[in-house]
């Protein structure tokens, strides 16, 4: 899926990062590869497509929707977050949020609607993020 010169994922290419994902970082023994929505993921990606500005902004779009849609069994925060990487990547720009398990707190947060695009964006684009609180 190309526009505007864009690399998009398709929604084969995510159900492919989530069985990766799986196989590399195991948080439950119970933990399965099996896509439950591919419709999701194709909302997801449109979202994505759709979404103004530059591939941050679409990025916070990506990451926030593949988190909120659940269209997988387990293992749909990691999936949601390798592939925004991929996304930035792939598109020539800098994803600065290092590979630290304490980020998993901030992916909760975003399926709980805590942090806003703008702040999603900030995250992906310079590393930084405010703590996930529960109110």
């Amino acid at each position: 899926m190309m526009g505007n010169s864009i690399k998009y994922p398709s929604i084969e290419e995510v159900e492919g990062y989530n069985v990766l994902v799986l196989n590399i970082i195991r948080v439950k023994k119970a933990d399965k590869p099996q896509v439950l929505s591919k419709s999701k993921i194709r909302e997801a990606i449109e979202a994505c497509e759709k979404a103004e500005g530059d591939i941050y902004c679409k990025a916070a779009v990506l990451i926030r929707c593949l988190v909120r849609a659940h269209a997988f069994a387990s293992g749909n925060r990691r999936t949601a977050f390798v592939v925004a990487k991929e996304f930035v990547i792939a598109n020539g720009k800098d994803f600065r949020i290092k590979d630290d398990p304490e980020y998993a707190k901030v992916m909760r947060g975003i399926r709980e609607g805590y942090y806003s695009d703008g702040e999603i964006l900030e995250w992906i684009k310079n590393g930084k993020i405010r703590e996930f609180r529960r109110s």
